[in-house]
């Protein structure tokens, strides 16, 4: 059996310890939390299950995206936020206890937004081109119990072990970047000249995409009353996604490496334009308010 082979085993397990270690840092206080702010749910999960896939949608329309870079992005918007949100929303003034109880939130979720997304996603983008797939009922089960299993797992250790499940919160999350990182970079190797040819339009897809999610979870949120932590907190749920999960779904359940490069790509650019909306936006007007 050679790697290629090997590699969607890899993945699975790779992605089950990487949500095991998000289910560390879970527990049903982060589900109650969610009815003491409802409407910052409304807006969040609005946001994520509704515009982002439009505004995707839109996107890949508007830049010309082949179907399989167009499915690509769209799995990736459908895809939950990821583990780094909390971190960004920490150095940048956010409600941290909030971006957890939404990644709890969004993840559960995603056990049905998912596959909805990405079957109409195949179905629209690829039914004319000769070789129409879909997310099997039985992969779907397969992302069910890859989500939910090892995060369910982590949240009973966190809740019997706690002081173990501290000390091992920091290496999961270290484990889960370079997972991320390994499997992007395979991704890239694997179809490098597929990524070459399609720079052009996939490369400022996943930019646009990046930036228009964080703008509109930032700006929606203050536009619909929230105060600047809350909406913080939303800018970086809805605007860092879980790309491990839209890789695993691409190479391993899809079988199309092609399909992965826009998550493979977005896996490294959202730490630049995470960071870069964080400098420019949230501290230029944390700024604007303390000379006001």
């Amino acid at each position: 059996m050679d790697f290629l082979q090997l590699l969607p085993r890899l993945l699975l397990g790779a992605l089950a310890l990487v949500m095991f270690g998000l289910g560390l840092s879970l527990s049903l206080d982060d589900f109650r939390r969610l009815a003491r702010h409802p409407k910052a749910v409304f807006i969040a999960l609005g946001l994520q299950v509704v515009l982002l896939p439009l505004a995707c949608f839109a996107i890949a329309r508007a830049l010309g995206l082949s179907p399989v870079f167009a499915v690509g992005l769209m799995l990736l918007a459908a895809s939950p936020g990821g583990i780094s949100a909390n971190l960004f929303s920490h150095l940048f003034g956010g409600n941290v206890a909030m971006n957890i109880s939404l990644t709890a939130i969004n993840t559960v979720l995603s056990i049905v937004t998912l596959p909805l997304v990405v079957n109409l996603s195949l179905a629209y983008f690829l039914s004319d081109q000769g070789h129409a797939v879909s997310l099997q009922w039985q992969k779907v089960v397969e992302v069910v119990a890859v989500v939910i299993v090892p995060v369910a797992l982590g949240m009973l250790m966190g809740a019997r072990r706690p002081a173990l499940a501290r000390r091992a919160e920091k290496p999961f999350k270290l484990f889960s970047a370079l997972v991320l990182l390994a499997f992007a970079l395979i991704a890239i190797a694997k179809e490098s000249s597929a990524l070459a040819a399609g720079l052009a339009t996939i490369g400022p897809a996943v930019v646009v995409f990046n930036l228009v999610s964080l703008g509109a979870g930032y700006f929606l949120s203050r536009a619909a009353g929230l105060d600047k932590p809350m909406a913080t907190a939303i800018c970086y749920e809805i605007g860092i996604h879980n790309s491990t999960l839209a890789l695993y779904i691409a190479l391993s359940l899809l079988n199309n490496f092609e399909m992965a490069l826009p998550a493979a790509l977005y896996s490294i650019v959202m730490y630049i334009t995470a960071t870069l909306f964080g400098l420019t936006v949230l501290r230029r007007k944390a700024a604007q308010g303390v000379h006001s």
